[in-house]
């Protein structure tokens, strides 16, 4: 499923990295949820115009696959490392059991796990599927999941034995 070139794969849905980065004419007819907007428009307002212009479909995903996504971002510990969009738009792939576009290699991950076709817009995409964890940085202690996606991308929190930072760790 490591697919990172286009094989003529239409209605795919798309991360924010592809409705920065590609043509118009290129994002026709692909699916995004409504909170990308939000954040392509504040991030760079100059492409608003485009968004405008192309032909998208904005959706949400249904709660069924919102929870799915979450199980999954849960169980391979992708969760502390994704943010509402991340996983709207991995939720919304599983929806529609479509193709997802985007760099994020946690979203590709998920993909990969979920059995969901990805490719990679500007990168080469992962080579292999990994699993995370969080962990103490003093006491080694390993935290839960958090539930829902993190808020502050890279900041996980304290340690609830020692109040030492949390890390997110790749498991051995």
């Amino acid at each position: 499923m490591w697919a990172t070139t286009r094989t003529g794969v239409t209605n795919e849905v798309l991360d924010t990295a592809a409705l920065i980065s590609w043509p118009i004419v290129r994002l026709n007819g692909c699916y995004v949820i409504p909170s990308q907007r939000i954040e392509l428009c504040r991030i760079y307002p100059e492409k608003e115009i485009k968004i405008d212009s192309a032909e998208l479909i904005w959706i949400e995903p249904d709660k069924k696959s919102l929870q799915s996504a979450t199980n999954l971002a849960i169980e391979t510990g992708d969760m502390a490392g994704l943010s509402e969009i991340d996983l709207g738009i991995l939720a919304l792939s599983i929806h529609l059991k479509k193709t997802l576009v985007t760099d994020d290699y946690r979203l590709q991950n998920l993909a990969e796990k979920a059995s969901i076709d990805w490719i990679a817009v500007t990168t080469d995409g992962i080579t292999e599927i990994w699993n995370w964890e969080l962990k103490c940085i003093a006491c080694k202690k390993i935290s839960p999941q958090p539930e829902k996606p993190n808020l502050k991308k890279a900041d996980w929190g304290r340690c609830e034995d020692c109040g030492s930072e949390l890390k997110l760790k790749k498991m051995k």
